[in-house]
């Protein structure tokens, strides 16, 4: 009887691993970069839960966020709002870390649907230690230099890029052909 009941459990687990692994190279359209844009986001949506659909439109602090809370509640996107940090002179590397903590959370999702970071960097990414500090936009709108504000902005952004995050509140020329006198 030990006989039959050992090439039976090999073949029986054999085809667990067999259907296991199947099951984790599924293929996921709205994964696959080469699909238009729409198949993805109709594949996407398809295999959302209401759950998933309302941590998705969620956005919490970064004072609230963990890596779990991502995971768990399925959350769509953090804010790091003015002051927002890891904890004071935070450097690049802290900010680095914090952000992929939040990310692999998200990650690790059934759906694994990436979050969302936002974070003011109005004064540039000064909530990084030894950052590059600029004037609030109220004073760079003064100078009437929509030049100056582009080139602020293109300071910024790698400094944010940085860090991981994707979302920026930024020096930006909106509006500017009501505001600056041509």
């Amino acid at each position: 009887m030990a006989k039959t009941s050992a090439p039976l459990a090999a073949f029986l687990l054999s085809s667990f691993l067999v259907v296991t692994a199947r099951a984790a190279d599924e293929y996921m359209k709205y994964k696959d970069p080469k699909q238009p844009i729409s198949k993805r986001i109709r594949d996407l949506l398809k295999r959302m839960n209401l759950d998933v659909k309302i941590g998705e439109m969620v956005q919490i602090d970064r004072q609230v966020a963990t890596a779990e809370v991502m995971r768990d509640y399925k959350i769509g996107s953090i804010l790091s709002g003015g002051g927002s940090v890891p904890r004071l002179q935070a450097t690049l590397q802290e900010w680095i870390n914090m952000v992929n903590s939040f990310q692999n959370g998200s990650l690790s999702t059934r759906l694994g649907i990436p979050m969302i970071y936002g974070i003011d960097a109005v004064h540039g990414h000064n909530n990084v230690y030894n950052a590059t500090i600029f004037p609030h936009n109220v004073g760079l709108g003064a100078t009437r230099d929509p030049d100056l504000v582009k080139r602020i902005g293109s300071a910024t952004a790698p400094e944010v890029r940085a860090t991981g995050i994707n979302y920026v509140f930024a020096p930006c020329v909106g509006n500017a052909k009501y505001t600056i006198p041509h």
